[in-house]
């Protein structure tokens, strides 16, 4: 086993519960990280044989341009495309931030962790 990270990604994005978070949109983050067999890819050196981070970054990109009202659900959306892209995977576990959240006051973010292994 191995485990392969993406860490500190960030987007702009129309995401949040409320209506006007959805109109001027904010900066997001999101690290992933996917535990999965690494052995043959290690033995070959063929991308054909591991997760693609090229691919990893595409697919959290697409879910980003999708409006979601809350970060869990935006988390779920990303662990599905991935699992659906690699069926091979063992485990993923996610990070969604949303910068400076409208709290009222001074916060550098909100974040919700979600793991899933299938």
């Amino acid at each position: 086993m191995g485990q392969i990270a993406l860490e500190g990604m960030e987007f702009f994005a129309f995401h949040g519960f409320y209506d006007e978070e959805q109109k001027i949109g904010n900066k997001y983050g999101i690290d992933l990280f996917i535990e999965t067999d690494l052995r043959r890819a290690a033995e070959s050196d063929d991308l054909g044989e591991t997760v693609n981070y090229e691919v990893l970054y595409a697919l959290a990109l697409e879910e980003m341009k999708v409006p979601a009202r809350l970060l869990e659900h935006l988390g779920h959306r990303i662990i599905d495309k991935i699992y659906e892209r690699f069926p091979f995977v063992q485990s993923v576990k996610i990070n969604v931030y949303k910068f400076n959240p409208p709290l009222g006051g001074i916060c550098k973010w909100a974040k919700v962790t979600l793991e899933e292994a299938r």
